[in-house]
Protein backbone atom coordinates (compact mmCIF):
# COMPACT_ATOMS: atom_id res chain seq x y z
CA UNK A 1 0.00 0.00 0.00
CA UNK A 2 1.11 3.20 -0.84
CA UNK A 3 -0.48 5.35 1.78
CA UNK A 4 -0.06 4.86 5.62
CA UNK A 5 -0.92 1.45 6.40
CA UNK A 6 -2.53 2.04 10.40
CA UNK A 7 -5.12 4.58 9.10
CA UNK A 8 -8.36 2.49 8.75
CA UNK A 9 -10.26 2.77 5.59
CA UNK A 10 -7.11 4.18 3.37
CA UNK A 11 -6.96 1.76 0.29
CA UNK A 12 -5.16 2.36 -2.72
CA UNK A 13 -8.03 2.11 -4.98
CA UNK A 14 -9.63 5.10 -2.79
CA UNK A 15 -6.47 6.98 -3.39
CA UNK A 16 -6.11 6.07 -7.20
CA UNK A 17 -9.66 7.14 -7.59
CA UNK A 18 -9.10 10.55 -5.80
CA UNK A 19 -5.88 11.59 -7.02
CA UNK A 20 -7.55 11.11 -10.65
CA UNK A 21 -10.42 13.60 -9.55
CA UNK A 22 -7.79 15.75 -7.86
CA UNK A 23 -5.93 15.65 -11.17
CA UNK A 24 -9.18 16.84 -13.18
CA UNK A 25 -9.69 19.37 -11.14
CA UNK A 26 -6.36 20.83 -10.84
CA UNK A 27 -6.53 20.59 -14.49
CA UNK A 28 -9.84 22.56 -14.76
CA UNK A 29 -8.47 25.18 -12.36
CA UNK A 30 -4.97 25.36 -14.99
CA UNK A 31 -7.22 25.83 -17.84
CA UNK A 32 -9.26 28.10 -16.78
CA UNK A 33 -6.59 30.47 -15.72
CA UNK A 34 -4.80 30.11 -19.03
CA UNK A 35 -8.03 31.25 -20.23
CA UNK A 36 -7.71 34.61 -18.17
CA UNK A 37 -3.66 35.03 -18.60
CA UNK A 38 -3.30 33.67 -14.52
CA UNK A 39 -0.79 31.44 -13.38
CA UNK A 40 -2.64 28.50 -11.65
CA UNK A 41 -0.07 29.04 -8.37
CA UNK A 42 -2.24 32.26 -7.64
CA UNK A 43 -5.39 29.96 -7.05
CA UNK A 44 -5.65 27.60 -3.73
CA UNK A 45 -7.86 24.51 -3.64
CA UNK A 46 -9.06 23.77 -0.69
CA UNK A 47 -11.30 20.15 -0.65
CA UNK A 48 -14.37 20.16 1.43
CA UNK A 49 -14.54 16.96 3.06
CA UNK A 50 -17.65 16.79 4.78
CA UNK A 51 -19.34 13.84 5.17
CA UNK A 52 -15.77 11.88 4.37
CA UNK A 53 -14.00 10.00 6.96
CA UNK A 54 -10.63 10.48 8.20
CA UNK A 55 -8.61 8.32 6.04
CA UNK A 56 -9.83 10.69 2.80
CA UNK A 57 -8.05 13.24 4.39
CA UNK A 58 -4.62 11.40 5.25
CA UNK A 59 -4.99 10.24 1.25
CA UNK A 60 -5.61 13.91 0.69
CA UNK A 61 -2.75 14.94 2.54
CA UNK A 62 -0.64 12.03 0.97
CA UNK A 63 -1.56 13.39 -2.44
CA UNK A 64 -0.51 17.03 -1.75
CA UNK A 65 -3.73 18.80 -0.39
CA UNK A 66 -2.63 21.33 2.03
CA UNK A 67 -6.14 23.00 2.53
CA UNK A 68 -9.25 21.40 3.45
CA UNK A 69 -12.12 22.17 4.71
CA UNK A 70 -15.44 21.76 6.82
CA UNK A 71 -18.70 23.27 7.52
CA UNK A 72 -20.12 21.26 10.77
CA UNK A 73 -18.02 22.73 13.90
CA UNK A 74 -18.85 18.56 15.55
CA UNK A 75 -17.41 16.99 12.59
CA UNK A 76 -14.99 19.24 11.75
CA UNK A 77 -13.43 19.50 15.73
CA UNK A 78 -13.29 15.63 15.72
CA UNK A 79 -11.60 15.16 12.33
CA UNK A 80 -9.18 18.19 12.80
CA UNK A 81 -7.72 16.58 16.08
CA UNK A 82 -8.13 13.07 14.38
CA UNK A 83 -6.15 14.48 11.88
CA UNK A 84 -3.38 16.80 13.64
CA UNK A 85 -0.37 15.41 12.55
CA UNK A 86 -0.84 15.89 8.99
CA UNK A 87 0.03 19.74 9.46
CA UNK A 88 -3.23 20.71 7.18
CA UNK A 89 -4.70 24.05 6.91
CA UNK A 90 -8.32 23.69 8.11
CA UNK A 91 -10.76 26.15 6.81
CA UNK A 92 -14.39 26.29 8.70
CA UNK A 93 -16.60 27.31 6.18
CA UNK A 94 -20.05 26.67 7.51
CA UNK A 95 -22.98 28.88 9.01
CA UNK A 96 -21.35 29.52 12.36
CA UNK A 97 -22.95 30.44 15.29
CA UNK A 98 -21.83 32.83 17.91
CA UNK A 99 -21.86 30.32 20.99
CA UNK A 100 -20.09 27.83 18.73
CA UNK A 101 -17.08 30.52 17.41
CA UNK A 102 -14.91 30.31 20.47
CA UNK A 103 -14.72 26.50 20.22
CA UNK A 104 -13.98 26.89 16.33
CA UNK A 105 -11.17 28.93 16.53
CA UNK A 106 -9.70 26.07 18.77
CA UNK A 107 -8.66 24.21 15.71
CA UNK A 108 -9.94 26.62 12.55
CA UNK A 109 -7.05 28.32 11.14
CA UNK A 110 -9.15 29.48 8.86
CA UNK A 111 -12.93 30.79 8.91
CA UNK A 112 -14.48 31.44 5.53
CA UNK A 113 -18.15 32.19 7.01
CA UNK A 114 -17.62 35.20 9.24
CA UNK A 115 -21.09 37.13 8.33
CA UNK A 116 -21.77 39.38 11.71
CA UNK A 117 -19.82 41.48 14.10
CA UNK A 118 -21.41 39.17 16.98
CA UNK A 119 -19.17 36.31 16.51
CA UNK A 120 -15.89 38.09 16.50
CA UNK A 121 -15.42 37.73 20.28
CA UNK A 122 -15.58 34.63 20.51
CA UNK A 123 -13.33 33.69 17.60
CA UNK A 124 -11.57 36.30 19.26
CA UNK A 125 -10.85 34.50 22.89
CA UNK A 126 -10.86 31.52 20.55
CA UNK A 127 -7.19 32.25 19.21
CA UNK A 128 -6.28 33.71 22.43
CA UNK A 129 -6.27 30.62 24.00
CA UNK A 130 -5.04 28.46 21.17
CA UNK A 131 -2.29 31.33 21.18
CA UNK A 132 -2.55 32.04 17.37
CA UNK A 133 -3.69 34.30 14.77
CA UNK A 134 -6.82 33.08 12.70
CA UNK A 135 -7.58 34.23 9.33
CA UNK A 136 -11.23 35.41 8.74
CA UNK A 137 -13.01 35.92 5.35
CA UNK A 138 -15.91 37.92 5.59
CA UNK A 139 -18.76 35.96 3.53
CA UNK A 140 -20.63 38.30 1.16
CA UNK A 141 -24.49 37.27 0.61
CA UNK A 142 -24.88 37.56 -2.97
CA UNK A 143 -28.49 36.60 -3.94
CA UNK A 144 -30.75 39.06 -4.88
CA UNK A 145 -32.54 39.58 -1.75
CA UNK A 146 -29.55 39.32 0.54
CA UNK A 147 -30.89 42.54 2.68
CA UNK A 148 -34.23 40.59 3.17
CA UNK A 149 -31.76 37.50 4.88
CA UNK A 150 -31.70 34.21 3.48
CA UNK A 151 -30.62 30.68 4.61
CA UNK A 152 -27.73 30.38 3.12
CA UNK A 153 -25.84 32.87 5.57
CA UNK A 154 -23.54 35.84 4.48
CA UNK A 155 -23.61 39.85 5.63
CA UNK A 156 -25.61 41.99 2.83
CA UNK A 157 -23.05 43.90 0.32
CA UNK A 158 -23.57 46.95 1.95
CA UNK A 159 -22.81 45.64 5.50
CA UNK A 160 -19.07 44.04 4.02
CA UNK A 161 -17.29 46.87 4.59
CA UNK A 162 -17.73 47.84 7.85
CA UNK A 163 -17.64 44.48 8.86
CA UNK A 164 -14.21 44.08 7.75
CA UNK A 165 -13.25 46.73 9.68
CA UNK A 166 -14.76 45.58 12.48
CA UNK A 167 -12.45 41.72 11.91
CA UNK A 168 -9.24 44.31 11.34
CA UNK A 169 -9.76 45.63 14.26
CA UNK A 170 -10.36 42.35 16.49
CA UNK A 171 -7.60 41.03 18.56
CA UNK A 172 -6.28 37.85 17.32
CA UNK A 173 -7.52 37.68 14.04
CA UNK A 174 -6.57 38.49 10.71
CA UNK A 175 -8.86 39.97 7.51
CA UNK A 176 -7.66 37.98 4.80
CA UNK A 177 -10.77 39.00 2.09
CA UNK A 178 -13.94 37.60 1.30
CA UNK A 179 -16.21 34.81 0.59
CA UNK A 180 -19.54 33.94 -0.91
CA UNK A 181 -21.35 31.55 -2.83
CA UNK A 182 -23.73 31.82 -6.32
CA UNK A 183 -26.91 32.34 -5.76
CA UNK A 184 -29.14 29.13 -6.66
CA UNK A 185 -30.73 29.08 -10.43
CA UNK A 186 -28.26 32.03 -11.20
CA UNK A 187 -25.99 32.32 -13.60
CA UNK A 188 -22.38 32.84 -11.43
CA UNK A 189 -20.26 34.94 -13.00
CA UNK A 190 -22.22 38.23 -12.35
CA UNK A 191 -22.76 37.05 -8.92
CA UNK A 192 -18.84 36.56 -9.21
CA UNK A 193 -17.83 40.03 -10.78
CA UNK A 194 -20.33 41.50 -7.67
CA UNK A 195 -18.00 39.76 -5.21
CA UNK A 196 -14.81 41.21 -7.28
CA UNK A 197 -16.25 44.67 -6.43
CA UNK A 198 -16.77 44.18 -3.06
CA UNK A 199 -13.01 42.40 -2.88
CA UNK A 200 -11.51 45.67 -3.98
CA UNK A 201 -13.45 47.60 -1.85
CA UNK A 202 -12.63 45.41 1.30
CA UNK A 203 -8.61 45.65 0.00
CA UNK A 204 -9.24 49.42 0.91
CA UNK A 205 -9.66 48.32 4.75
CA UNK A 206 -6.69 46.17 4.56
CA UNK A 207 -4.49 45.74 1.31
CA UNK A 208 -2.98 42.40 2.58
CA UNK A 209 -7.10 41.32 2.43
CA UNK A 210 -6.17 39.54 -1.21
CA UNK A 211 -8.30 36.18 -0.73
CA UNK A 212 -11.29 35.66 -2.84
CA UNK A 213 -13.08 31.73 -1.53
CA UNK A 214 -15.79 31.43 -4.35
CA UNK A 215 -16.21 28.94 -7.02
CA UNK A 216 -17.57 24.93 -6.13
CA UNK A 217 -17.15 21.87 -8.31
CA UNK A 218 -19.91 23.40 -10.60
CA UNK A 219 -18.77 27.23 -10.90
CA UNK A 220 -14.97 26.91 -9.93
CA UNK A 221 -13.97 27.91 -13.92
CA UNK A 222 -16.45 31.12 -13.59
CA UNK A 223 -14.66 32.07 -10.18
CA UNK A 224 -11.51 31.49 -11.32
CA UNK A 225 -12.18 33.97 -14.39
CA UNK A 226 -12.92 36.39 -12.29
CA UNK A 227 -10.39 36.36 -10.13
CA UNK A 228 -10.93 34.02 -7.19
CA UNK A 229 -7.78 32.95 -5.13
CA UNK A 230 -9.46 30.26 -3.08
CA UNK A 231 -11.86 27.63 -4.79
CA UNK A 232 -13.59 25.07 -2.46
CA UNK A 233 -14.68 21.80 -3.90
CA UNK A 234 -16.43 18.70 -2.74
CA UNK A 235 -17.70 16.21 -4.86
CA UNK A 236 -15.49 16.89 -7.94
CA UNK A 237 -12.66 15.60 -5.82
CA UNK A 238 -14.57 12.92 -3.46
CA UNK A 239 -16.85 12.02 -5.52
CA UNK A 240 -20.78 11.66 -4.42
CA UNK A 241 -21.00 12.76 -0.83
CA UNK A 242 -21.91 9.62 1.66
CA UNK A 243 -24.77 9.89 3.52
CA UNK A 244 -24.91 12.09 6.86
CA UNK A 245 -23.50 10.35 9.74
Amino acid sequence: MTGPTNVPGYTDARRDEVAARLADVRSRIADACAEVGRSSDEVTLTVITKFFPASDVHLLADLGVRDVGENRHQEAEAKARECADLRLRWHFVGTLQSNKAKAVAGYADVVESVDRAKLLPGLSRGAHERDTIVDCLVQVNLDPDAGAGTARGGAAPAEVVPLAERVAEAEGLRLRGVMAVAPLGEDPRPAFERLARLADEVRRVDAAAIWVSAGMSGDLEDAVKTGATHVRIGSAVLGPRPPER
